[in-house]
């Protein structure tokens, strides 16, 4: 594979010593990286940090080694960010396996039930009330938002949704204070 080399000349001595040194640079990454294509990325990383970084004046052996010390920390970095996801990364199937706390047969018809209860509560409210709650529960509409479109107060809309609510755990009974009380 053969590798294009830009002919035209950077701006500042740095980003020249970059461009012309970048096959070095590109070998110290992969070295810590483990792989060249991880190596190319650090490297990039390491041509626009330094696009925005201040001019050097000094000796062409201090801008080499700035260099080889910038893309060093990088390829560092990035290692380190690699395995610490490595660590805490698994194979997408383990994902598929792994078992929801509580979610028995019997749980998931109670949740079920108590949804359904909570629905046709909802359907007892007025429309305005209905809409209100829907809105800022369900949507996370802002109340005063909820209030322009009304054609309301806030404080009114705020009135409704407390009263939805409260509607709401009257249907659905102790369930509902149950539910309640463990959220808290």
């Amino acid at each position: 594979m053969t590798e294009q080399v830009s002919t035209s000349r950077c701006d500042s001595p740095l980003l020249q010593a970059f461009v012309d040194n970048r096959l070095i640079l590109v070998k110290i990454a992969s070295r810590i990286t483990g792989c060249r294509s991880r190596a190319e990325d650090v490297v990039q990383d390491a041509f626009f940090r330094l696009q925005s970084a201040p001019p050097i004046t000094s000796s062409i052996k201090a801008q080499l080694s700035y260099l080889f010390q910038i893309v060093r920390n990088l390829a560092i970095d990035h290692y380190r960010k690699q395995a610490l996801e490595q660590k805490y990364a698994g194979p997408e199937e383990e994902g598929l396996n792994v078992v929801i706390q509580g979610a028995s047969p019997e749980t998931s018809h109670i949740n079920f039930s108590t949804l359904e209860h909570i629905a046709d509560a909802l359907t007892e409210l007025p429309s305005r009330t209905r809409y209100a709650f829907e809105m800022y529960r369900l949507h996370g509409v802002p109340q005063k938002d909820i209030a322009k479109e009304l054609g309301v107060s806030p404080t009114l809309v705020n009135f409704m949704i407390r009263d939805a609510l409260v509607h709401c755990r009257k249907v659905s009974g102790s369930r509902g204070d149950a539910a309640s009380m463990g959220r808290r």
